[in-house]
């Protein structure tokens, strides 16, 4: 009898726990990305606060230049969290590392995904995807190789001419050769995957500079992770952002972005990932956020959070 009664107030210790109120999160850099990691916490995703005092918790070290771009943070199969960014305008590898708490992390890495292509030009907003069914992740990211792809040369700023790369990985050691993920005829970057009923969910900034910059966000969908990606919607979003990250918030579909020409954030929502409204006007973030990923803890984290801002 001891043995059953114990294993029932231990099933509801675990329940109490998983029924824990989710909080969210937002990662993001600063500047330049310089000084590293920077969190942001909200109870409705609306009103956004700074964690640690609006300083980093991350410096980088990884890569030649040591920046800070794009951090994007996912909880992986093992319960830890994970973090990949670009570690530079023009390197061809990006940063990553892991933590259980999001407080001490582990020692960062330089993935060398685009190392092997010896014109590659950069290695810009990597994005982590757990995938359950394969039981592997996949990086993403996008990259310039001029000449790779002559009908759309020119048509970004610069040299530039991104689609979307992949590598899969199961352990985050050891990676697969890197293939293209996205390339419908335009130049794209800062692409960030959701599934939404059985179909993966691709949002991406068109990045193209002609016929007519527009540098807004559009989707596209496909029934399996890694190919089939359709052509891009009409944009949801107005011109001139960037770095979009998704997340559902009481049945909504929930899209933050960078107004990077205006310095602040902006969001859209919508309830069938058709029609979008823009509530940029009812969102508010700490000063000098930049782009990142939206995510969540359990309430107990945040209050550990919390603590180590206050110490």
């Amino acid at each position: 009898m001891k043995n059953i009664i114990f294993m029932f107030l231990r099933a509801l210790l675990v329940a109490g726990c998983n029924n824990e109120p989710d909080v969210y999160m937002f990662s993001n850099f600063q500047k330049n990305g310089e000084d590293g990691l920077h969190l942001a916490y909200s109870e409705d995703g609306l009103k956004w606060t700074a964690l640690n005092n609006n300083t980093s918790f991350l410096k980088p070290e990884a890569g030649k230049d040591k920046l800070m771009r794009d951090p994007c943070i996912i909880k992986g199969a093992d319960g830890q969290f994970q973090v990949v960014w670009a570690v530079s305008w023009n390197e061809k590898g990006i940063g990553y590392a892991w933590s259980e708490v999001l407080i001490n992390w582990s020692e960062q890495q330089y993935i060398p995904v685009m190392e092997h292509e010896p014109d590659a030009l950069n290695c810009w907003a990597p994005e982590l995807f757990w995938d359950k069914d394969s039981g592997q992740y996949m990086i993403y990211w996008a990259s310039t190789i001029p000449g790779r792809f002559p009908d759309t040369d020119g048509m970004g700023d610069q040299n530039y001419n991104h689609p979307m790369y992949y590598t899969l990985t199961s352990d985050l050691q050891d990676f697969t050769k890197d293939a293209v993920l996205y390339d419908h005829g335009f130049n794209v970057i800062d692409a960030t995957i959701q599934k939404a009923d059985g179909e993966y969910v691709i949002f991406l900034k068109d990045e193209n500079l002609l016929p007519e910059a527009v540098k807004n966000t559009r989707i596209a969908t496909s029934s399996t992770l890694t190919s089939g990606y359709s052509a891009a919607s009409e944009p949801i979003t107005n011109n001139w952002v960037e770095g979009p990250t998704t997340i559902k918030i009481d049945g909504n579909w929930t899209v933050y972005f960078d107004r990077y020409t205006e310095g602040r954030m902006g969001a859209v929502i919508s309830y069938d990932l058709e029609n979008w409204t823009d509530i940029t006007d009812q969102i508010s973030f700490p000063e000098g956020t930049r782009h990142g990923t939206v995510f969540t803890i359990k309430r107990k984290m945040l209050n550990n959070l919390l603590n180590h801002n206050n110490s």
